[in-house]
């Protein structure tokens, strides 16, 4: 590329966060898991629009560490190779000056190669802060290049308390009008999801579906040089369409006219790569076991219905046990444990997740919108006691939409938690 250009560019994208107002920013757990004493590079890899750049910012402004910022997902540095990246090197110490010590590196993934040009950073002894929309390429990449030498941070759209914060919601104070308050955003949490930028957008379903034509374009038909886009998009369009379902990947090769089943989960498994979906494995002991029969949810509820193509109804069910899901992926990753779902035969009765620590179950959550019928009462509290029973694990969940109470069934105490409790982890 022409240095001129990409003087220009990164001219421009200083002025852009000049001024950027990090103490008006919702403050976000992740910000905690940077090592700002380690010779680490820190990567932070999430959806797109997830906050990651946001988040760099943040910390870094927020210990008024001076640092360059280059965001390689500008359209005008898209012909960038890595044959380039020396030259972007040289236009950095131009406009940041010769004794810049960080420099953060936005959507490096759109670069062949990046992973050397990082690791040459961090033997000249840098500090190296990326962001990425891409799991398996920057994980593996990383793995096999910068092996020890990278702090990886998980990022996903706002948590609810993290949109309570956002709205100025009242989370604590008990009166009728604040629990009345907890309770509508509690809905549009639900509805609209968590993504920073579409809590102030009244077009949703524009931002949504432009983003995920994002996604699509972007981390996966350029990167993986699909053909076949359309039918990528309609397989992505099917699996949030039965999001909390089990993948058929046979029934999909059908449905879209694909020779083999095996196409269907190389395309599902980009989907999972550019974290527009999440896949759950069935816990088992057998490894074969564990990977058939994946269930797959939606990495925000926004998708679910602010979108093109959606064919779902207002089902509040299931996209509570989305939203369950993705509370569990945040609290999992901190904690180091692994989530499945419970289900061993087909007869069996199912439990929604089961959260396990160093292959141990620790906890059984069980998510149900409405457990007043009689009837779903008794079908959800016996699957944990069931399950409990066979994992040797005590700790049983039911989570609801606005019931909490502990009942004793079989023998066994279940913790019946309102969705808003747990949620905001009270």
């Amino acid at each position: 590329m022409d240095e001129k250009v990409i003087l220009q560019v990164l001219a421009e994208q200083k002025e852009e966060i000049r001024n950027m107002d990090v103490l008006a920013l919702v403050p976000r757990y992740e910000e905690s898991l940077f090592e700002f004493d380690s010779n680490l590079a820190q990567v932070v890899i999430g959806v797109r629009r997830s906050g990651k750049s946001t988040l760099c910012h943040k910390v870094l402004k927020g210990r008024s560490i001076p640092y360059a910022y280059v965001n390689l997902d500008d359209d005008r540095l898209y012909s960038l190779k890595s044959d380039d990246l020396n030259t972007l090197l040289s236009c950095v110490y131009q406009i940041y000056g010769l004794d810049v010590k960080y420099v953060f590196l936005d959507e490096i993934q759109n670069i062949d190669g990046w992973h050397l040009f990082v690791n040459r950073l961090l033997r000249q002894g840098m500090n190296v802060f990326v962001t990425g929309s891409n799991a398996k390429l920057l994980s593996s990449e990383l793995a096999t290049h910068l092996t020890g030498r990278y702090n990886e941070i998980r990022l996903y759209p706002f948590s609810f308390a993290e949109f309570c914060t956002f709205r100025k919601v009242d989370t604590d104070n008990i009166t009728t009008k604040a629990d009345a308050e907890r309770k509508m955003a509690f809905k549009d949490y639900l509805l609209d999801g968590g993504f920073p930028e579409l809590l102030h957008i009244r077009n949703k379903r524009s931002y949504v579906q432009s983003l995920l034509e994002s996604i699509i374009k972007k981390d996966i038909k350029q990167r993986f040089r699909i053909r076949n886009a359309e039918v990528l998009q309609n397989i992505a369009n099917h699996l949030l369409n039965n999001n909390c379902q089990e993948v058929n990947y046979k029934d999909i090769a059908e449905l879209f006219g694909l020779g083999s089943s095996i196409t269907v989960a190389k395309y599902v498994d980009y989907l999972k790569q550019a974290f527009l979906i999440g896949l759950l494995k069935k816990h088992s002991f057998k490894s074969k076991e564990r990977i058939r029969n994946q269930k797959s949810y939606a990495v925000d509820t926004g998708f679910i219905a602010n979108r093109d193509e959606s064919l779902l109804s207002q089902n509040m069910g299931w996209r509570l046990e989305n939203a369950v899901y993705l509370e569990l992926l945040r609290r999992s990753s901190r904690n180091f444990n692994d989530i499945y779902y419970y289900k061993p035969s087909t007869l069996s009765k199912e439990v929604d997740f089961v959260v396990c620590s160093q292959g141990n179950a620790v906890e059984l959550v069980q998510v149900s919108y409405d457990i007043n019928d009689a009837k779903t009462f008794r079908r959800e509290t016996s699957a944990l006691v069931s399950a409990s029973e066979k994992l040797k694990c005590d700790n049983l969940t039911l989570v609801t939409y606005d019931e909490s109470r502990d009942v004793e069934v079989g023998g066994k105490t279940i913790h019946v938690s309102s969705a808003i409790d747990w949620m905001l982890n009270r």
